[in-house]
């Protein structure tokens, strides 16, 4: 570094002819500010003092007076200064790329202010050194310095933290060289010769930027202040046509085309580095998605509105049997066909809303089969169409968890017919004619439609039993329960209560008359024998009717009922009885 600042140092006041003559571009303290925010904070101040004793030298060795040379070393120590340690305490990051565009206004920032601060210091030394006017001198610094600090603090900050390459990467050196060799030698021919050609040299420049980024810009910028600051100071080029304008004005003209180009040129370096981190996250994205899309278990399918996929990954294979080129394009027949008018409204509902469903359908696989498919659809912006959206979604394999759900809806069902169906003899049981009858109460409440309870059982049961055994007990429950099915009406309800007790519930406006039919119906067809292990066994019933025509409730119905089934036991069974519930 402390080579590097000297000798440049010492070449730029080389070529300023005159003691009080500055250069067209200084180029030390934008190396040394690059410098120091390369490096951490805490190694600063070594540096700090090397870099000033390389400024100084610069300037004894360029045979200037001590008195004259602490000033000057002292105006550049602060504008470095202030430059890094304003960058530093604002960005403390440089080398993250998400503050590079915030990076530039604080760098550009705090250079022209280090430069007016060191302007005003220089400028007054060496209008005490040499005299003349102030103005002109600090003009003269400040463009320098700016140039200087704007073009070399970047590229060096840059070599440091991405290394030489960086100026020339591998694979486009040669593009490169040739780049920087026709800004020189446009620039060469420039200033060869006394005429208004100093334009020619933008376009090449431009180039650099447009092919090298910030690279381009820097070594371009630095060969022509190079070329312009050698050719001027040796009296050659076109900015001796202007006359009377003496060693100041022309220097103050080369700063003026200097930074013309650095104007042009740094705004398109900018963008073509934004271009270019932009570039980088789009393919790194791109990558990623491609990488999750490809091994991932799940279907990702990209499709138009209209249904044609336009990319499947490759886990389609696997899932499905189908290569996924077998899969692009309207393949709607891959979709059961009961399934595809659902789809269709799922991705048009998506399209429209702009927000995601899930769809869950059926698609065939390879082999002829269908697999349940649980896909999350959502729009993205189309890659060929402007101003139009496709559909993506992420399908998975659910036909574990679909059969998984089948089956245990079909337990659930099984559960609550056990629930509430009797196993012996297929009938309701208690629980199922306790929610019919409070049904039938409502109703009767309402519309006065009238509500009977018919309690039934086998006379003599426990004698069944106990001479031919509980299998034929259970026989004669199953044959009976067969009979009150196949000889009530379709709108009457039977159920079984337990034990060898029947009810049958009827809902008829013709009670109790309906009623008492059904029940001579019943005691007739159960006298019928009932054949069980060879044997003929004769059975017949009791039935009591639990009658009301105004609304009740279930217990008085239930208490009617079976206290007219207790007169019919009374009564000799074989018969039935009816009884009202009492008014409460």
């Amino acid at each position: 570094m402390a080579l590097l600042i000297c000798v440049t140092g010492w070449l730029s006041l080389a070529l300023a002819r005159n003691p009080d003559e500055l250069a067209a571009i200084w180029i030390g303290n934008g190396i040394f500010a690059g410098w120091l925010l390369s490096r951490r904070t805490a190694l600063w101040p070594g540096y700090v003092a090397i870099g000033a004793a390389a400024e100084l030298a610069s300037q004894l060795l360029s045979g200037n007076s001590p008195a004259y040379a602490v000033p000057i070393a002292a105006a550049n120590l602060i504008e470095v200064l202030i430059v890094a340690g304003v960058v530093r305490r604002l960005v403390p990051n440089v080398g993250d790329p998400k503050r590079w565009i915030g990076l530039g206004g604080i760098a550009t920032g705090s250079t022209l202010a280090a430069c007016a601060v060191s302007g005003l210091i220089a400028a007054s030394a060496i209008s005490l050194q040499y005299g003349g006017a102030f103005a002109a001198y600090f003009l003269s610094w400040f463009a320098a310095h700016v140039v200087g600090m704007v073009i070399v603090a970047t590229t060096t900050l840059v070599v440091h933290r991405e290394g030489l390459s960086i100026i020339a990467p591998r694979g486009r050196r040669w593009s490169f060289i040739w780049s920087m060799a026709l800004i020189a030698g446009v620039g060469l021919l420039a200033f060869s010769v006394r005429y208004p050609l100093l334009f020619a040299t933008y376009p090449p420049l431009l180039l650099g930027a447009f092919r090298h980024r910030f690279a381009g810009v820097a070594v371009g910028v630095i060969l022509l202040a190079a070329i312009g600051s050698v050719a001027t100071a040796t009296g050659h080029g076109p900015l001796w046509l202007v006359e009377d304008i003496g060693p100041s004005g022309r220097i103050a003209l080369l700063q003026i085309y200097i930074a013309g180009g650095c104007l042009m040129t740094i705004p398109v370096a900018l963008a073509m580095a934004e271009r270019k981190r932009l570039t980088t996250r789009v393919r790194e994205s791109e990558h990623r998605y491609r990488m999750l899309a490809d091994y991932s278990h799940d279907v990702v399918v990209r499709m138009r509105a209209d249904g044609e996929r336009l990319y499947v990954s490759p886990s389609a294979k696997d899932m499905l049997g189908w290569d996924p080129a077998d899969m692009l394009g309207s393949r709607w027949d891959l979709v059961h066909p009961e399934d595809r008018a659902q789809q269709s409204r799922v991705m048009r509902e998506v399209i429209a809303s702009g927000e995601p469903q899930i769809a869950l359908y059926r698609v065939r696989h390879k082999d002829g089969h269908y697999l349940w498919v649980e896909a999350v659809t959502r729009t993205i912006p189309s890659e060929d169409r402007a101003g139009e959206m496709d559909i993506i979604y992420a399908g998975r394999n659910v036909s574990a968890r679909i059969a998984m759900e089948q089956a245990l809806a079909a337990s659930r069902q099984e559960l609550e017919q056990l629930a509430r169906i009797d196993t012996l003899t297929g009938v309701a049981n208690r629980r199922q004619f306790e929610e019919r009858l409070s049904d039938a109460l409502k109703r009767l409440q309402r519309h006065e439609l009238q509500v009977a309870v018919m309690y039934l059982d086998v006379d003599h049961f426990k004698h069944i039993n106990d001479t031919h055994g509980h299998a034929a007990g259970d026989d004669v429950l199953r044959v009976f329960a067969r009979r009150l099915l196949n000889n009530v009406r379709a709108s009457d309800f039977v159920a079984r209560l337990g034990g060898d007790e029947f009810v049958v519930l009827v809902e008829d406006a013709a009670l109790p008359e309906a009623a008492e039919a059904i029940a001579r119906k019943l005691i007739q067809v159960m006298r019928a024998p009932i054949a069980t292990d060879g044997r003929q066994l004769s059975v017949t019933t009791s039935v009591g009717i639990g009658c009301s025509g105004r609304p009740t409730d279930a217990k008085a119905l239930i208490s009617a009922a079976d206290a007219a089934l207790y007169e019919a036991k009374r009564a000799g069974r074989n018969t039935y009885r009816l009884k009202t519930p009492s008014r409460s």
